[in-house]
Protein backbone atom coordinates (compact mmCIF):
# COMPACT_ATOMS: atom_id res chain seq x y z
CA UNK A 1 0.00 0.00 0.00
CA UNK A 2 3.00 2.41 0.92
CA UNK A 3 4.35 1.68 -2.85
CA UNK A 4 0.83 2.34 -4.21
CA UNK A 5 0.57 5.47 -2.25
CA UNK A 6 4.22 7.07 -3.48
CA UNK A 7 3.06 5.97 -7.26
CA UNK A 8 -0.13 8.04 -7.06
CA UNK A 9 1.47 11.04 -5.01
CA UNK A 10 4.54 11.33 -7.68
CA UNK A 11 2.08 10.81 -10.65
CA UNK A 12 -0.33 13.35 -9.03
CA UNK A 13 2.44 15.90 -8.56
CA UNK A 14 3.78 15.41 -12.18
CA UNK A 15 0.58 16.17 -14.22
CA UNK A 16 0.58 19.39 -11.87
CA UNK A 17 4.20 20.11 -11.73
CA UNK A 18 3.92 20.31 -15.94
CA UNK A 19 0.42 21.54 -15.83
CA UNK A 20 1.19 24.65 -13.62
CA UNK A 21 3.97 25.28 -16.36
CA UNK A 22 2.19 25.30 -18.93
CA UNK A 23 -0.51 27.83 -17.74
CA UNK A 24 2.16 30.16 -17.16
CA UNK A 25 3.09 29.97 -21.15
CA UNK A 26 0.23 31.96 -21.81
CA UNK A 27 1.99 34.62 -19.49
CA UNK A 28 5.13 34.41 -21.84
CA UNK A 29 2.99 34.49 -25.06
CA UNK A 30 4.01 38.55 -26.36
CA UNK A 31 4.26 39.81 -29.78
CA UNK A 32 6.66 38.06 -31.70
CA UNK A 33 4.57 35.06 -31.17
CA UNK A 34 1.97 37.02 -33.56
CA UNK A 35 4.41 38.27 -35.92
CA UNK A 36 5.73 34.58 -36.35
CA UNK A 37 2.39 33.03 -36.99
CA UNK A 38 1.91 36.36 -40.14
CA UNK A 39 5.28 35.75 -41.13
CA UNK A 40 4.26 32.12 -41.59
CA UNK A 41 1.30 32.65 -42.87
CA UNK A 42 2.82 35.16 -45.52
CA UNK A 43 5.13 32.38 -46.52
CA UNK A 44 5.16 30.93 -49.61
CA UNK A 45 7.75 28.25 -48.39
CA UNK A 46 7.29 25.19 -46.00
CA UNK A 47 8.06 25.59 -42.37
CA UNK A 48 11.01 23.21 -41.39
CA UNK A 49 11.00 22.17 -38.35
CA UNK A 50 14.46 21.04 -36.24
CA UNK A 51 16.13 20.01 -33.08
CA UNK A 52 18.30 17.67 -31.40
CA UNK A 53 17.72 15.14 -28.46
CA UNK A 54 14.32 15.03 -27.28
CA UNK A 55 13.78 18.60 -29.04
CA UNK A 56 14.08 17.04 -32.11
CA UNK A 57 11.34 13.89 -31.17
CA UNK A 58 8.75 17.05 -30.00
CA UNK A 59 9.63 18.44 -33.38
CA UNK A 60 8.19 15.49 -35.27
CA UNK A 61 5.57 15.81 -33.65
CA UNK A 62 4.96 19.60 -34.61
CA UNK A 63 5.43 18.92 -38.13
CA UNK A 64 2.87 15.71 -38.11
CA UNK A 65 0.40 18.86 -36.61
CA UNK A 66 1.10 21.56 -38.95
CA UNK A 67 1.01 19.15 -42.01
CA UNK A 68 -2.52 17.89 -40.93
CA UNK A 69 -3.82 21.51 -40.55
CA UNK A 70 -2.86 23.05 -43.45
CA UNK A 71 0.85 24.29 -43.35
CA UNK A 72 3.38 22.36 -45.17
CA UNK A 73 6.18 21.21 -42.60
CA UNK A 74 9.04 18.95 -42.97
CA UNK A 75 11.19 17.90 -40.25
CA UNK A 76 15.19 17.97 -40.47
CA UNK A 77 17.37 16.67 -37.67
CA UNK A 78 19.98 19.23 -36.48
CA UNK A 79 22.84 16.97 -35.95
CA UNK A 80 21.75 16.24 -39.57
CA UNK A 81 21.34 19.13 -41.01
CA UNK A 82 25.20 20.85 -40.96
CA UNK A 83 26.40 17.22 -42.32
CA UNK A 84 24.44 17.24 -45.70
CA UNK A 85 20.49 17.92 -44.83
CA UNK A 86 20.42 21.38 -45.13
CA UNK A 87 20.19 21.29 -48.60
CA UNK A 88 16.28 20.56 -47.54
CA UNK A 89 16.21 24.41 -46.59
CA UNK A 90 14.57 26.43 -49.89
CA UNK A 91 14.79 29.97 -50.25
CA UNK A 92 11.53 30.87 -49.24
CA UNK A 93 11.24 28.42 -46.03
CA UNK A 94 11.03 29.55 -42.63
CA UNK A 95 12.67 27.55 -39.79
CA UNK A 96 11.20 26.35 -36.10
CA UNK A 97 14.63 25.43 -34.07
CA UNK A 98 13.28 23.93 -30.93
CA UNK A 99 16.00 24.27 -28.15
CA UNK A 100 15.42 23.98 -24.06
CA UNK A 101 19.26 25.65 -23.47
CA UNK A 102 19.72 27.51 -26.91
CA UNK A 103 23.11 26.87 -26.33
CA UNK A 104 23.54 23.22 -27.90
CA UNK A 105 27.03 23.39 -30.35
CA UNK A 106 24.48 21.92 -33.39
CA UNK A 107 22.44 24.98 -32.91
CA UNK A 108 25.31 27.24 -32.61
CA UNK A 109 26.50 26.26 -35.89
CA UNK A 110 23.55 25.74 -37.59
CA UNK A 111 21.52 28.87 -36.88
CA UNK A 112 24.20 31.01 -39.06
CA UNK A 113 24.02 28.92 -41.59
CA UNK A 114 20.36 28.89 -42.19
CA UNK A 115 20.66 32.91 -41.81
CA UNK A 116 23.43 33.30 -44.19
CA UNK A 117 21.02 31.29 -46.56
CA UNK A 118 18.36 34.40 -45.87
CA UNK A 119 15.67 32.25 -43.98
CA UNK A 120 14.15 32.99 -40.96
CA UNK A 121 14.39 31.89 -37.92
CA UNK A 122 11.64 31.42 -35.11
CA UNK A 123 13.16 30.02 -32.00
CA UNK A 124 11.02 27.89 -29.18
CA UNK A 125 13.51 28.09 -26.43
CA UNK A 126 13.30 28.25 -22.53
CA UNK A 127 16.28 30.38 -22.53
CA UNK A 128 15.52 33.78 -24.40
CA UNK A 129 18.95 34.84 -23.53
CA UNK A 130 21.15 31.92 -25.13
CA UNK A 131 22.71 32.27 -28.24
CA UNK A 132 19.66 30.91 -30.41
CA UNK A 133 17.22 33.17 -28.53
CA UNK A 134 19.11 35.97 -29.35
CA UNK A 135 19.73 35.28 -33.20
CA UNK A 136 16.59 33.97 -34.00
CA UNK A 137 14.09 36.53 -36.04
CA UNK A 138 11.00 35.66 -33.57
CA UNK A 139 11.93 34.39 -30.08
CA UNK A 140 9.23 32.09 -28.22
CA UNK A 141 9.43 31.86 -24.40
CA UNK A 142 9.11 28.45 -23.76
CA UNK A 143 10.48 28.62 -20.16
CA UNK A 144 9.54 26.29 -17.40
CA UNK A 145 10.55 26.59 -13.69
CA UNK A 146 11.55 22.66 -13.53
CA UNK A 147 11.60 19.63 -14.76
CA UNK A 148 8.86 17.11 -13.38
CA UNK A 149 11.92 14.71 -13.01
CA UNK A 150 12.79 14.69 -9.61
CA UNK A 151 16.18 15.52 -9.99
CA UNK A 152 15.11 18.21 -12.86
CA UNK A 153 17.21 16.25 -15.58
CA UNK A 154 14.83 14.49 -17.80
CA UNK A 155 13.41 16.59 -20.40
CA UNK A 156 9.70 16.44 -19.19
CA UNK A 157 7.81 19.50 -18.53
CA UNK A 158 10.49 21.63 -21.08
CA UNK A 159 9.49 19.37 -24.21
CA UNK A 160 6.03 19.41 -23.09
CA UNK A 161 6.02 23.48 -23.33
CA UNK A 162 7.48 23.28 -26.70
CA UNK A 163 4.67 20.62 -28.10
CA UNK A 164 2.11 23.17 -26.54
CA UNK A 165 3.86 26.24 -28.31
CA UNK A 166 3.96 24.04 -31.39
CA UNK A 167 0.15 23.43 -31.47
CA UNK A 168 -0.36 27.02 -30.78
CA UNK A 169 1.63 28.21 -33.76
CA UNK A 170 -0.74 25.26 -35.99
CA UNK A 171 -4.12 26.60 -34.69
CA UNK A 172 -3.42 30.01 -34.91
CA UNK A 173 -2.52 29.53 -38.32
CA UNK A 174 -5.86 26.60 -39.17
CA UNK A 175 -8.26 29.43 -37.88
CA UNK A 176 -6.74 32.29 -39.58
CA UNK A 177 -6.79 30.10 -43.02
CA UNK A 178 -10.67 29.47 -42.17
CA UNK A 179 -9.37 25.42 -42.11
CA UNK A 180 -13.06 23.78 -41.96
CA UNK A 181 -13.36 20.06 -41.77
CA UNK A 182 -13.90 19.57 -45.04
CA UNK A 183 -10.12 20.54 -44.96
CA UNK A 184 -9.25 18.07 -42.13
CA UNK A 185 -11.39 14.94 -44.26
CA UNK A 186 -9.18 15.88 -47.19
CA UNK A 187 -5.49 15.48 -44.89
CA UNK A 188 -7.27 12.62 -43.19
CA UNK A 189 -8.91 9.79 -45.77
CA UNK A 190 -7.77 7.03 -44.32
CA UNK A 191 -8.95 7.84 -40.68
CA UNK A 192 -12.02 7.19 -38.64
CA UNK A 193 -11.79 10.55 -38.20
CA UNK A 194 -11.62 11.98 -41.64
CA UNK A 195 -14.63 9.20 -43.03
CA UNK A 196 -17.20 10.45 -40.09
CA UNK A 197 -16.45 14.15 -42.13
CA UNK A 198 -16.37 13.03 -46.26
CA UNK A 199 -18.09 9.28 -46.12
CA UNK A 200 -21.49 9.45 -47.74
CA UNK A 201 -23.92 6.51 -47.34
CA UNK A 202 -23.18 6.10 -51.44
CA UNK A 203 -20.26 4.61 -50.60
CA UNK A 204 -21.16 2.18 -48.20
CA UNK A 205 -24.13 0.36 -50.23
CA UNK A 206 -21.86 0.28 -53.52
CA UNK A 207 -20.49 -3.57 -52.91
CA UNK A 208 -23.78 -4.39 -50.34
CA UNK A 209 -26.74 -6.53 -52.71
CA UNK A 210 -30.44 -5.00 -53.36
CA UNK A 211 -32.52 -7.25 -51.65
CA UNK A 212 -36.38 -6.76 -52.73
CA UNK A 213 -40.04 -8.05 -52.84
CA UNK A 214 -43.53 -7.16 -54.07
CA UNK A 215 -45.99 -7.11 -51.63
CA UNK A 216 -47.88 -10.26 -53.27
CA UNK A 217 -44.75 -12.23 -52.92
CA UNK A 218 -45.06 -15.05 -50.91
CA UNK A 219 -43.04 -15.83 -47.81
CA UNK A 220 -41.05 -18.13 -48.46
CA UNK A 221 -39.80 -15.80 -51.57
CA UNK A 222 -39.49 -13.06 -48.92
CA UNK A 223 -37.12 -15.66 -46.92
CA UNK A 224 -34.93 -16.54 -49.76
CA UNK A 225 -34.39 -12.55 -50.81
CA UNK A 226 -33.01 -12.10 -46.71
CA UNK A 227 -30.58 -15.41 -46.51
CA UNK A 228 -29.25 -14.67 -50.42
CA UNK A 229 -28.72 -11.12 -50.06
CA UNK A 230 -27.50 -11.58 -46.37
CA UNK A 231 -28.05 -8.26 -44.81
CA UNK A 232 -31.07 -9.59 -43.00
CA UNK A 233 -33.37 -7.24 -44.49
CA UNK A 234 -35.39 -6.80 -47.47
CA UNK A 235 -37.22 -3.80 -49.20
CA UNK A 236 -41.01 -4.35 -50.65
CA UNK A 237 -41.31 -2.33 -53.77
CA UNK A 238 -43.87 -0.84 -55.92
CA UNK A 239 -42.22 0.94 -59.35
CA UNK A 240 -39.28 0.78 -57.44
CA UNK A 241 -40.55 2.55 -54.71
CA UNK A 242 -40.58 1.91 -50.95
CA UNK A 243 -43.42 0.69 -49.39
CA UNK A 244 -42.36 -1.65 -46.36
CA UNK A 245 -39.50 -3.71 -44.72
CA UNK A 246 -39.62 -6.78 -43.66
CA UNK A 247 -36.51 -8.06 -41.56
CA UNK A 248 -35.41 -11.31 -40.46
CA UNK A 249 -36.74 -10.17 -36.80
CA UNK A 250 -39.87 -9.99 -38.66
CA UNK A 251 -39.58 -13.35 -39.72
CA UNK A 252 -39.03 -14.64 -36.71
CA UNK A 253 -41.60 -13.56 -34.82
CA UNK A 254 -44.19 -14.71 -37.59
CA UNK A 255 -43.04 -18.28 -37.43
CA UNK A 256 -42.87 -18.45 -34.00
CA UNK A 257 -47.00 -17.52 -34.01
CA UNK A 258 -47.60 -20.03 -37.12
CA UNK A 259 -45.89 -22.49 -39.23
CA UNK A 260 -48.78 -22.17 -41.83
CA UNK A 261 -46.73 -19.47 -44.18
CA UNK A 262 -48.40 -20.26 -47.20
CA UNK A 263 -51.23 -18.05 -46.27
CA UNK A 264 -49.36 -14.62 -46.51
CA UNK A 265 -47.89 -12.43 -48.87
CA UNK A 266 -44.29 -9.84 -47.74
CA UNK A 267 -47.58 -7.23 -47.53
CA UNK A 268 -49.02 -9.10 -44.76
CA UNK A 269 -46.16 -8.50 -42.63
CA UNK A 270 -43.70 -5.76 -43.63
CA UNK A 271 -43.60 -2.84 -41.63
CA UNK A 272 -45.10 0.32 -43.76
CA UNK A 273 -43.10 3.11 -42.28
CA UNK A 274 -39.45 2.12 -42.63
CA UNK A 275 -36.46 4.42 -41.82
CA UNK A 276 -35.03 5.56 -45.09
CA UNK A 277 -31.77 7.90 -45.68
CA UNK A 278 -30.56 9.51 -48.71
CA UNK A 279 -28.05 8.02 -51.08
CA UNK A 280 -25.50 11.47 -50.58
CA UNK A 281 -26.33 11.72 -46.68
CA UNK A 282 -23.16 11.11 -44.62
CA UNK A 283 -22.54 8.03 -43.14
CA UNK A 284 -22.28 9.73 -39.54
CA UNK A 285 -26.01 10.29 -40.16
CA UNK A 286 -26.92 6.89 -40.98
CA UNK A 287 -25.22 5.74 -37.63
CA UNK A 288 -26.92 8.36 -35.73
CA UNK A 289 -29.88 7.09 -37.18
CA UNK A 290 -29.64 3.51 -36.35
CA UNK A 291 -28.49 4.45 -33.07
CA UNK A 292 -31.46 6.38 -31.96
CA UNK A 293 -33.93 3.71 -33.54
CA UNK A 294 -32.32 1.32 -32.21
CA UNK A 295 -32.20 -1.04 -35.89
CA UNK A 296 -29.06 -2.35 -37.54
CA UNK A 297 -30.17 -1.81 -41.18
CA UNK A 298 -31.80 0.81 -42.75
CA UNK A 299 -33.00 1.71 -46.51
CA UNK A 300 -31.49 4.12 -48.74
CA UNK A 301 -32.97 6.14 -51.53
CA UNK A 302 -32.02 8.58 -54.42
CA UNK A 303 -33.23 12.30 -55.45
CA UNK A 304 -36.52 10.44 -57.00
CA UNK A 305 -37.28 8.17 -53.88
CA UNK A 306 -36.24 5.36 -55.71
CA UNK A 307 -34.76 2.42 -53.64
CA UNK A 308 -31.30 2.30 -54.27
CA UNK A 309 -29.89 0.04 -51.50
CA UNK A 310 -28.91 -1.10 -48.12
CA UNK A 311 -26.77 0.34 -44.91
CA UNK A 312 -26.25 -2.25 -42.55
CA UNK A 313 -24.59 -1.72 -38.75
CA UNK A 314 -21.38 -4.06 -39.98
CA UNK A 315 -20.86 -1.79 -42.77
CA UNK A 316 -20.45 1.30 -40.62
CA UNK A 317 -18.07 -0.98 -38.29
CA UNK A 318 -16.13 -2.24 -41.14
CA UNK A 319 -15.16 1.92 -42.06
CA UNK A 320 -14.05 1.85 -38.47
CA UNK A 321 -16.70 4.91 -37.68
CA UNK A 322 -19.32 2.87 -35.67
Amino acid sequence: MKKSNTILKTAKETVLTESKAIANLANLIDTDFEEAVKFILNSKGRVIVTGIGKSANIGTKIVATFNSTGTPAIFMHAADAIHGDLGNVQTDDVVICLSKSGNTPEIKVLVPLIKNYGNKIIAITGNVDSYLGEHADFTLNAYVEKEACPNNLAPTTSTTAQLVLGDALAICLLEIRGFTSKDFAKYHPGGALGKKLYLRVSDLIKNNELPKVNELDSIAKVIVEISEKRLGVTAVVKNDKIIGIITDGDIRRMLSKTSQISQFTAKDIMGKTPKTIHKDAMAIEALETLENNSITQILVTDSKKNYVGVVHLHDLIKEGIF
